[in-house]
């Protein structure tokens, strides 16, 4: 109906009675217009509506009826093939602001569109008129295509104008109406050039009611200056201009300058408007995740100032934001992290994208929680160079302390699985890693590593005799008898299994570490624990002694033999006695597996051989 009504508005207004041309066709711009925007399927409709219109519109004016379907035809063509070109997909859309989409339009509506009916319509004038082809052509050309020009990117705006810009025009009338006022005053008179005039009304009234509405008033400004301009009224007249054709021209110029305003400030404004949008979804967003995270965000500059600061700040420390902006790290972080936190800041500002570390931060009340900070350099986005240090700062104080107290007990746990429930010496599990570290140390060095295994004279008498829990207090008393006698850091008393003692002699030549056996013996013995089944009474050790200096492709093992076979003499020659290695040697069969501990230095004579036990009453 709008296709219909407005074709016929169109014909009657704009067509000039002196020379049959048009100073623009208007219909065929509208009719475009909707066929864009409206969907392929509801085309056959428009199409005929707007034919119907053109029909009509041509009839009012006494047009010929075989000239009337001519030329509304070929109007008809120049509306549906550029329609169908532009709109390949009826997903595709008008988008005028868009360099590309204009340049089809106006390749495809403009040129490509007017020029088959232009050249039918200056066969028509040449061999019907009997005048110019070219001048035929031209007529059509111009009156089609700047109608279709000026007039189809126009009324598109209209047809896409949101319902909520349709209730301002309620509040801001005033604006089309003055710039109605001032069109009539413009193209009244004939006396001044005043057609700048309308240019300032209309920009007023696309800056208040937005596009849709300037597009509105464009053509209605344009419609009642091309009225005047066929009736040879207005500015136009005084230009030195006499043809018609020639003031239409300047007419169809004039209004596609204003048309090319208004779409250059849509598509400013509408990129102004999208970058405001996009920096209000990103400030929202930044504001969203400022309020709700707990960690606490810090933009500083490249020295380490704070410029900015979140609100969870207050919840972490205490802190209020405006009490800290402003300042450095070194007010608040513990002095001993200073030195860690300006090492960090060298490094950021020595080139390095980003980091973390861990230190203490003074609370508002004065104590201390530890922090985590993530930091990263962030960088302006049109120079490249860094301005800036953006840090992330999270509590972890709680896991710092449940680390030290894992830590904790990781240390107490591993003292247990080295030391002997029983005794509160080194276990066996101790004994195997000292031995293997020692070894390997004593092989480094070239010196002597000595071993005494010591074992408690009839201690399953002593058991059947006085009980399991006498026996467990004579098994503490001899370790402590040890204890007594081995106290160099480097040497280790441990409990090797069962009534069965070890002592670890690193850097002990064969005779000292007889001499230290023969004090561990004597140790027991001053103790005098009561024993009934023994002949002597009281509670005795037998100890074997070996020393080995340790060489390549030899193994600790080969020493805890050579100590053993010492202990079995030992208890084969009556007990209570020391016997050192004296051979025949047999080696082991499997090389227990050792564990590297820390090492620690001791200094003692050189390896010797004795090949004697010592017994003592």
């Amino acid at each position: 109906m709008l296709a219909l009504v407005l074709a016929i508005l169109c014909a009657h207004n704009f067509d000039t009675n002196s020379s049959g041309f048009d100073i623009l066709w208007f219909a065929n711009g509208i009719l475009l217009a909707v066929l864009l925007v409206a969907p392929r399927w509801r085309w056959p409709g428009y199409l005929t509506a707007g034919f119907a219109g053109l029909l009509l519109g041509s009839y009012f004016i006494h047009e010929p009826i075989v000239r009337n379907l001519f030329f509304n035809t070929l109007n008809l063509v120049e509306v549906l093939l550029p329609a169908w070109w532009l709109r390949r997909k009826s997903t595709i859309l008008p988008e005028f602001t868009r360099l590309s989409y204009l340049t089809r339009f106006l390749f495809f509506a403009c040129i490509a569109g007017p020029l088959g009916p232009a050249m039918l319509n200056g066969l028509e004038h040449k061999y019907l008129h009997q005048t110019s082809f070219l001048t035929g052509a031209a007529e059509w050309i111009f009156a089609g295509s700047f109608g279709i020009l000026c007039v189809t990117p126009a009324v598109v705006a209209i047809l896409r104008t949101r319902p909520r810009h349709l209730e301002r025009i309620g509040r801001q009338w005033a604006y089309p109406a003055m710039l109605v006022v001032v069109t009539f005053a413009v193209f009244r008179q004939t006396r001044f050039p005043l057609l700048f005039l309308t240019f300032p009304m209309l920009l007023m009234v696309q800056l208040e009611l937005g596009l849709g509405w300037a597009a509105a008033c464009a053509l209605a400004s344009s419609a009642i200056g091309g009225w005047f301009t066929v009736h040879d009224m207005g500015p136009i007249a005084l230009t030195a201009l006499s043809e018609q054709h020639a003031r239409a021209v300047f007419f169809q110029v004039y209004l596609s300058a204003q048309l090319f305003m208004i779409y250059a400030l849509s598509n400013v404004l509408d990129k102004l408007r999208y970058s405001q949008a996009k920096l209000t979804r990103l400030t929202t967003l930044l504001k969203v995740v400022a309020e709700t995270s707990r960690d606490v965000i810090v933009l500083a500059d490249l020295k380490g100032r704070r410029k900015w600061i979140s609100n969870a700040v207050v919840g972490m420390t205490g802190w209020q934001p405006e009490e800290l902006i402003g300042h450095t790290f070194h007010d608040i972080v513990h002095p001993e992290d200073i030195p860690r936190m300006e090492g960090e800041l060298r490094r950021l500002t020595n080139g390095a994208d980003g980091g973390s570390c861990e230190y203490r931060v003074r609370r508002r009340d004065g104590s201390y929680i530890w922090v985590e900070a993530s930091v990263r350099v962030y960088f302006d986005s049109k120079t490249g160079k860094p301005i800036g240090i953006l840090n992330l700062v999270r509590d972890i104080h709680d896991r710092k302390l449940a680390d030290e107290k894992l830590q904790s007990a990781y240390r107490m746990m591993e003292g247990l699985v080295t030391v002997d429930a029983l005794t509160g010496i080194a276990n066996r599990r101790r004994f195997d890693e000292a031995l293997a570290t020692e070894w390997r140390r004593n092989l480094r060095d070239g010196t002597p590593l000595s071993l005494l295994f010591l074992d408690v004279d009839h201690f399953k008498l002593y058991n059947d005799t006085l009980g399991h829990l006498k026996g467990d207090s004579c098994l503490r008393q001899i370790a402590e008898s040890a204890l007594d006698i081995v106290q160099r850091p480097a040497d280790l008393v441990a409990r090797y299994g069962g009534e069965e003692f070890a002592v670890i002699l690193p850097a002990t030549d064969s005779a000292g570490a007889a001499a230290i056996a023969e004090d561990i013996c004597e140790a027991v013995r001053n103790r005098r624990l009561p024993h009934p089944a023994s002949d002597l009474g009281f509670v005795t050790v037998s100890i074997g002694c070996a020393t080995i200096i340790p060489r390549p492709g030899t193994n600790p093992l080969e020493l805890s033999a050579r100590a053993d076979q010492a202990l079995y003499d030992a208890k084969g020659k009556g007990r209570n006695r020391v016997c050192r290695f004296t051979g025949p040697y047999f080696p082991p069969v499997a090389v227990k597996r050792a564990i590297v501990l820390p090492e620690k230095t001791v200094d003692r004579a050189t390896e010797g051989e004795g090949s004697n036990c010592v017994a003592k009453r």
